[in-house]
């Protein structure tokens, strides 16, 4: 497996992440879906060694995601979180530049040819190569959550992870994300997200985490764990199930009494 955590348990002053033991193969796109608070966020924050386990461990390729250096794992594993800082007077160009930083020793600044085609590569990808000059801060939501992809891209990472990157956008741009992390996909590229939307979760993922109070209440493929039962356990409503030209999809009836 590319990515596994053991006995996981963290989160801030008290555990909100309890126990979680799950593996990620090469060319999966895990999707956590849950409540608000179920913990999907910290999560995805511990996986990502932004936050540091209370207990438990993260494996990517085999060792100790937490005792490796930043460099190293942000060679092999990059972030998209849910809310970035806009930076002031940077271009498109240079932010995706930036995605290059773990790959350079301290005294080089400029960019070696290598990495200057991996940062065309990623401008190109998510169709920002016409915007390259663009000052970040005059971008719209769509096109600016499509320049940190560029960013996380330009790492040229094994692992992908996103923190509900469709919010704030309108429904064109979340299929148009939703898309492009597909064709990345079936690169290759193995893609974890926090989805809030349940229908987008069961469309695009290969598997399904459904999160409870900081545990894992199920976790397969859509069609296996997302049942009425499974749906009224975790997010508290009753729900008619459908099969759609795009897939499984989930239609709220009506909130479930406590």
């Amino acid at each position: 497996m590319l990515l596994e955590t053991q006995n996981l348990i963290g989160g801030y002053t008290k555990p909100i992440i309890h126990e979680i033991t799950l593996t990620v193969e090469t060319g999966e796109w895990l999707s956590l879906v849950g409540a608000n608070g179920s913990g999907k966020s910290t999560l995805l924050k511990l996986i990502s060694r932004l936050l540091k386990p209370q207990q438990g461990t993260v494996l990517l390729d085999g060792k100790a995601i937490h005792s490796q250096p930043a460099s190293i794992v942000a060679q092999k594993l990059a972030l998209l979180p849910q809310q970035q800082t806009i930076p002031s007077g940077l271009t498109v160009r240079q932010l995706v530049s930036l995605g290059r930083t773990p790959y350079q020793p301290w005294w080089q600044y400029s960019l070696q040819p290598e990495d200057k085609a991996k940062v065309e590569t990623a401008l190109q990808l998510t169709r920002m190569d016409e915007y390259s000059d663009r000052f970040v801060e005059e971008l719209s939501g769509g096109e600016r959550q499509r320049a940190f992809l560029a960013l996380a891209l330009a790492q040229d990472p094994q692992i992908l992870l996103l923190d509900e990157p469709t919010t704030y956008l309108d429904i064109r741009y979340q299929l148009e994300l939703l898309e492009l992390l597909k064709q990345l996909n079936q690169q290759h590229l193995t893609i974890i997200t926090v989805l809030h939307d349940v229908n987008l979760a069961a469309r695009y993922s290969t598997r399904l985490a459904l999160l409870s109070q900081g545990r894992i209440f199920a976790i397969g493929k859509p069609k296996e764990i997302l049942t009425p039962a499974n749906l009224a356990d975790v997010l508290g409503v009753e729900v008619v199930i459908l099969e759609t030209p795009v897939g499984l999809q989930i239609c709220p009836v009506a909130a479930m009494n406590d």
